[in-house]
């Protein structure tokens, strides 16, 4: 199953990116930024980052453009890529808070506070998906990935599995969990 978000995989286009033909991975990339870039930023929460993780993801790409064994899967190589580079940045992020942060410096989630909505009212389903989002970015990131890769990216549970390099019963039992907490922060949130 392809992702609805990405277009199904243009074979002649990847024959000839693995050419390194300039013009096939700039439609390739045209193609899949968008994407990948949503699935990006709703994992680190963070736009610049998400933008140098993207970046990152077609270098990779380009280099290991030989490695893709089937052109029918790369939408879900490209994810499984970016994946690997959040991974990454976490960790660097983590490595790095802990040697520059001070004993005593506490990590604080800083959430929207309600004196931040536009006094002049925004559209109310605009309104309801922001607050979703900001649910959302609460849930772990295991449970953040796959459920955008479901749900936003419409990738199959299998995709998943080889995205986050997982077995598909774990992508289950995470979409579950993700889920559930999710309608618990819901159910929280009315009251």
């Amino acid at each position: 199953m392809q992702s609805a978000n990405v277009a199904p995989p243009d074979i002649e286009l990847l024959q000839a990116a693995r050419r390194h033909v300039p013009e096939a991975w700039d439609s390739l990339l045209k193609q899949h930024q968008l994407p990948l870039y949503a699935y990006v930023v709703g994992l680190l929460a963070d736009e610049s980052a998400a933008l140098d993780v993207v970046q990152e993801t077609f270098a990779a790409a380009v280099r290991n453009i030989a490695s893709l064994r089937d052109d029918g899967r790369f939408a879900a190589w490209l994810f499984g890529i970016a994946h690997q580079k959040c991974i990454q940045h976490w960790r660097r992020v983590r490595r790095d808070q802990t040697v520059f942060a001070p004993e005593s410096e506490e990590t604080a989630i800083d959430w929207p506070g309600p004196d931040e909505v536009d006094p002049r009212g925004i559209l109310l389903q605009r309104e309801q998906a922001g607050e979703f989002f900001a649910l959302v970015d609460r849930l772990p990131s295991v449970q953040r990935s796959a459920l955008l890769l479901h749900v936003l990216e419409d990738f199959s549970l299998e995709e998943i599995a080889g995205i986050t390099a997982v077995p598909v019963g774990t992508v289950k039992s995470r979409l579950h969990h993700a889920k559930r907490a999710l309608r618990h922060l819901v159910e929280t949130n009315l009251r």
